[in-house]
């Protein structure tokens, strides 16, 4: 078991940032073939490798598929060894006992690749118990076809729940990948980061600035459109920005970083992996520059208790 533990380490070994491709190919929620082309996407892939990220988190339904697809016509044009995350949606009608082998199947064929380094079930949805799935990992794991076994969206009982199954197999679990950032710390509160540090479970985190609320572009007069509206409403907007300029504060201490730089860097000092989206180079360029540098104690100290108290009302 000791082999196979440091072997499922090793997919976030010297990895402290990666880079999330949710929007990639996405057009309900990020407006895919309106706001950015394919060429984009390509730019923002070698823009982040030349910054040292690579590492790389998608999934089959980002953008049904496209994401998947772009990653693996990129992944043969970098010359580094890139370590690729995917996560299969276990659907209601997922029942065969091979469903997840059929999902991860398409999944690295779309990726073009044979062997994934991290595979996770996307959401604990039902009726499909999380031990079943786990026995299914278990067996795409044994031949060969994944790396490590990760879950995302889990709550305590059900990380436990995925451990102790995989532990039965005399596997581990590798990873929980959930919203995380400083307008969402309940994983913190509730005893989930807790566990998820105790047992060696890295915990991933997705949308790390409030999918962009945390860069400080969007504000009560210039909110966000679409479907992040519904989420972060202006009164929501307005009541943050005493956290939007603690950050820009921080920043201009650290040589100049941007507010977007200082809560991803939050987030790794927090011992944890984001995995922010980049649509562009320039998006690229500037998550990369959360890298390098930490925050010191006392601004971490600050950032949570602002962020605490725009928050309150939201636990």
């Amino acid at each position: 078991m000791e082999n196979k533990k440091s072997q499922f380490d090793q997919v976030f070994e010297n990895v402290e940032f990666g880079i999330g491709t949710w929007s990639w190919g996405d057009r309900f929620v990020w407006g895919y073939g309106n706001k950015y082309s394919e060429g984009d996407i390509t730019e923002a892939f070698q823009e982040s490798i030349q910054n040292g990220a690579y590492f790389f988190d998608t999934a089959e339904v980002y953008g049904q598929g496209k994401s998947e697809t772009f990653l693996g016509k990129l992944i043969p044009t970098s010359s580094k060894k890139l370590k690729i995350a995917t996560k299969m949606m276990p659907f209601p009608w997922r029942l065969s006992p091979h469903a997840l082998r059929n999902a991860l199947k398409n999944s690295l064929k779309r990726l073009n690749l044979p062997k994934v380094d991290l595979y996770q079930i996307h959401w604990p949805l039902p009726p499909v118990p999380i031990e079943t799935w786990m026995k299914q990992m278990v067996e795409v794991y044994n031949e060969g076809l994944i790396g490590a076994i990760g879950v995302s969206n889990y709550d305590l009982d059900k990380t436990q729940t995925a451990s102790e199954a995989l532990q039965k197999s005399g596997l581990k679990l590798a990873s929980n990948q959930v919203e995380y950032h400083l307008l969402e710390r309940r994983i913190e509160k509730n005893g989930l980061m807790k566990y998820c540090f105790d047992n060696g479970i890295k915990v991933i985190a997705y949308s790390p600035l409030a999918m962009g609320i945390l860069s400080g572009k969007y504000t009560p007069d210039n909110p966000p459109k679409g479907a992040r509206a519904t989420q972060y409403s202006r009164d929501f907007l307005s009541r943050i920005q005493p956290l939007i300029k603690e950050l820009k504060i921080i920043g201009q201490d650290h040589d100049g970083k941007t507010a977007s730089q200082v809560a991803l860097n939050w987030t790794i000092c927090k011992n944890t992996l984001p995995i922010p989206g980049a649509k562009n180079a320039r998006q690229a360029a500037e998550n990369c520059g959360s890298t390098g540098w930490k925050l010191s104690e006392k601004e971490m100290e600050r950032l949570d208790q602002v962020s605490d108290k725009v928050t309150e009302n939201n636990e």
